[in-house]
């Protein structure tokens, strides 16, 4: 088995805190068997509140899978407690916003969609259900009267 993180970077404007909200999160992926190389051509997702069992009774992760060209079953879990928020203090730099514990599979890219949430630097407005889909996202914070926003997302996965 091994560990991938995915590192998140961004440009933030008067904002801290990005996180994905909820168990429910969706991360979107794309994977690639380890066995063969084959790589998903559709975007699969996985939330912490989906539990598979394993073959084997060797426990259970988010999602198991059956390879499509080389029959090998794989699984991926997320690592709860790797989950972490990108603050203001990170902005223009990759951090590792979650990992994931991967066996057979390889995740090769990632689709951020709704589910973030965020809050004002200086004032504390939460500013929930963002969509990082376009890569940008922007608001008005009333409290300051300024505008907020989260550039330029981006993103790769590295070994742990």
């Amino acid at each position: 088995m091994v560990k991938f993180g995915l590192q998140f970077k961004a440009t933030l404007e008067n904002i801290t805190n990005v996180r994905p909200e909820g168990e429910d999160f969706r991360w979107y992926l794309k994977l690639k068997c380890g066995n063969c190389g084959e790589i998903s051509d559709k975007w699969q997702y996985i939330t912490l509140m989906d539990s598979m069992p394993l073959k084997g009774g060797r426990g259970s992760a988010s999602m198991v899978q059956k390879c499509k060209l080389c029959s090998r079953d794989n699984s991926i879990d997320i690592l709860k407690d790797t989950i972490t928020s990108y603050n203001a203090e990170d902005s223009d730099r990759f951090k590792t916003m979650v990992q994931f514990e991967c066996r057979g599979l390889e995740p090769v890219d990632f689709q951020p969609q709704a589910g973030f949430s965020a809050q004002g630097a200086e004032s504390g407005t939460p500013f929930p259900e963002i969509n990082l889909l376009e890569r940008d996202w922007n608001d008005y914070d009333e409290k300051i009267s300024e505008s907020v926003g989260i550039y330029e997302v981006t993103h790769k996965f590295v070994k742990c």
